[in-house]
């Protein structure tokens, strides 16, 4: 609930003194005119009586920060291959330099099709193959593994994780990679999934699909990629025409406790294990899961998305000990435009404010209107014209920027207090404070933050995203 500007007594004398130039702050802002530009007009001032201030940025740290990435997908490599040597390099730089660009250090990509998959496979087609003996990752070596080692030839200390949106498609009830028939796929309606569980819960099933996730780990490592965290189901919530597969927690539960867990504690020790990636609002479910000791010694971590935003906070605050992450940006409709900037800063201040300790963007890179295998036009960080061999940083990519180009894993998110919720504030390994903060309105916003016993008096361009660094 908003109040009144609040009240922070700083004893000294009377008044505010100078205390510090803009030598000592570093301010970037974007506008959807001006991208990513320095603002010189700030200065820090030591407070000297009592002086209100709109949020105040305490010394508390909360939670610490995993990374930022997104994730890597077949389309988006076809859409970076548009482009000649040189400017595929500097794209790629762009999104994975240490110290240029967005600079991401946590990315994910994608066991078997998904949505942005060329077309539907998986690594293992055999019906009845349980020991896994023609399981391959030739189809990866054309597209998913030339785009990760492109950026981890660019950032080696990269980390990865991985996720199916479908097992292969003989473990199904339905024999099919989706469980929603639709214009864009060759399902039955009467072969639809409407609710329960899509995998077959039979023992031999469940241990070939743990055997098949630990093939995938062991198969990418032989590739020297490796994937250091796996979350065994995509969205087991959706319903949807392109490749998905529904589990019920009850389901979830046993196949961490009984089936992935063991097996990875066995064979794969080093890679964690998370319950995700969860797009439900039902805490009841997550605390079904959690529940059983047999299968949360295996969980590392809580991967959520869409819905799961409801609840990030609520999960955080039962298990604190458990680490989080905002697993899948949300969508949008291919419109690259300043309104899906806001709405994911929305989503960033959502989750990180909520406990998650890394975010994920969704397609980093693709090709004119975005648009899926199956049909829906998403939004991107990087557009290119497929005709014309533009490339357009979208809104989005400088809200990922003025996030992850300064806040790095294992700096801090600071707990701050105040009026104003588009303010995030982070403390890095240099002792640097990093602000991040948005104004959506149409004219100048005057802000005033208080840090450390100083005053910082902003002036906030009309419809801007700034992130401030500053060494006091």
């Amino acid at each position: 609930m908003k109040t009144g500007k609040k009240l922070i007594p700083i004893l000294c004398c009377i008044g505010i003194a100078h205390f510090c130039s803009a030598q000592q702050v570093e301010w970037k802002y974007t506008t959807n005119s001006d991208r990513w530009q320095d603002e010189h007009n700030v200065t820090v001032s030591k407070a000297q009586n009592q002086v209100k201030y709109d949020v105040l940025i305490t010394s508390y740290k909360e939670q610490t920060i995993d990374g930022f990435g997104g994730c890597f997908n077949e389309l988006g490599w076809d859409a970076l291959n548009l482009l000649d040597p040189q400017k595929k390099q500097e794209v790629l730089n762009s999104l994975f330099h240490p110290t240029e660009g967005v600079c991401f250090t946590y990315c994910r990509t994608t066991i078997g099709g998904n949505d942005y998959s060329r077309n539907w496979y998986s690594l293992n087609d055999t019906e009845g193959d349980f020991k896994m003996k023609n399981f391959s990752i030739e189809r990866d070596k054309e597209a998913l593994i030339p785009y990760i080692k492109s950026a981890l030839a660019i950032n080696p200390d990269m980390k990865l994780w991985a996720c199916p949106w479908s097992p292969p498609t003989w473990m199904k009830t339905n024999r099919h990679y989706a469980t929603k028939s639709g214009d864009h796929n060759d399902l039955k309606e009467e072969d639809q999934v409407l609710e329960g569980d899509h995998f077959i819960q039979e023992k031999k099933y469940l241990d070939a699909h743990a055997l098949y996730l630990s093939k995938y780990v062991k198969a990418y490592q032989k590739e020297g990629i490796d994937i250091s965290m796996i979350q065994f189901q995509n969205e087991p919530y959706s319903r949807q025409q392109w490749p998905t597969c529904l589990w019920t927690p009850d389901a979830m539960r046993n196949f961490i406790a009984n089936h992935l867990g063991p097996l990875f504690k066995k064979k794969l020790p080093d890679v964690e294990l998370w319950l995700g990636t969860l797009n439900c609002n039902r805490m009841e479910d997550v605390n079904l899961v959690m529940s059983d000791p047999k299968a949360r010694k295996y969980i590392k971590g809580i991967g959520l998305q869409w819905e799961g935003k409801d609840i990030i906070a609520e999960i955080h605050r039962k298990y604190p000990e458990i680490r989080l992450m905002q697993t899948e940006n949300e969508a949008g409709g291919g419109t690259f435009d300043w309104g899906a900037a806001e709405h994911t800063f929305d989503l960033i201040r959502k989750y990180i404010g909520g406990g998650a300790n890394a975010y994920m963007y969704w397609n980093m890179v693709l090709q004119d209107k975005g648009t899926s295998t199956w049909g829906w036009s998403q939004n991107a960080m990087i557009v290119i014209d497929s005709k014309t061999k533009q490339v357009n940083y979208t809104p989005e990519f400088y809200v990922m920027k003025h996030l992850s180009h300064y806040v790095k894993p294992g700096d801090y998110k600071l707990k701050t207090l105040g009026q104003d919720e588009n303010l995030l504030a982070f403390r890095n390994k240099e002792g640097k404070t990093i602000i991040l903060v948005a104004n959506k309105e149409d004219k100048i916003k005057n802000m005033t933050v208080s840090i450390n016993g100083n005053v910082l008096n902003l002036s906030l361009k009309p419809k801007s995203f700034n992130t401030l660094s500053i060494k006091l």
